[in-house]
């Protein structure tokens, strides 16, 4: 039985790895803005509600949810998409918005889990337009490249913590199911390349995840993998 610690259940693949952590008898703790139906009959759920974007005062609210607790896995989950648009059409605030909940609120997160916490491995879900440089993933893009190097650093401070920046590969999650139906693919190709590929459902991908989880812990802390090459 593992304790696991995920952020971002509401949809998704969070939803979908709590779901299939709880179904296997483990203990899944949960912070989030808000809770998925599909999860909260089960006796060892335990939800915190939160708005990542808060960043400000993270630590401090969180302290009694984590303190003292022994996590064999986080999963760093929750993150925004911001808008599809070119750089130079991007508004600062916006960018800063996606920074927020991408970056920031991972690297208090992760303070916090070593101040209050035990943690053996840490996981945040990046993604390919962290080294791509698409147009208009721009925010995104930034976001997934400065979460890779958060990481990055954090394997060469916390040494006893296992850490990986991993691209899960195209999830059918609302954030897909916007750029599929709102984005369009002749201005933003990238967009038509993520609509033609494969993308898994979000109980496929946790159930990959759940293997591949495991085989991080034999590459150097800190490295970035994409499950596609892996």
């Amino acid at each position: 039985m593992k304790n696991i610690l995920i952020t971002g259940i509401s949809s998704g693949l969070g939803e979908a790895l709590a779901q299939a952590y709880l179904e296997n008898g483990d203990t899944v703790y949960a912070i989030g803005r808000t809770i998925s139906g599909k999860l909260d009959h089960y006796p060892h759920f335990f939800f915190f509600p939160y708005d990542l974007s808060e960043t400000f005062m993270l630590q401090s609210t969180l302290k009694e949810f984590l303190q003292n607790r022994a996590f064999d896995l986080v999963v760093l989950n929750a993150g925004v998409l911001g808008n599809i648009e070119a750089l130079s059409q991007t508004d600062l605030m916006d960018a800063k918005e996606v920074m927020e909940i991408n970056v920031w609120a991972n690297k208090e997160l992760i303070d916090a889990l070593h101040a209050y916490a035990q943690v053996k491995q840490v996981v945040g879900i990046s993604s390919g337009a962290a080294v791509n440089g698409s147009k208009g993933w721009g925010a995104y893009s930034l976001s997934k490249a400065a979460l890779n190097m958060l990481l990055k650093v954090y394997a060469k401070e916390l040494p006893d913590i296992h850490f990986t920046a991993l691209a899960p590969g195209v999830i059918r999650t609302p954030m897909v199911e916007h750029i599929i139906k709102e984005v369009d693919d002749h201005q933003f190709p990238s967009a038509k390349r993520l609509k033609e590929g494969h993308i898994q459902t979000p109980q496929e991908a946790a159930k990959n995840l759940m293997a591949v989880f495991p085989q991080l812990l034999t590459y150097e802390s800190g490295s970035f993998i994409d499950v596609r090459t892996m």
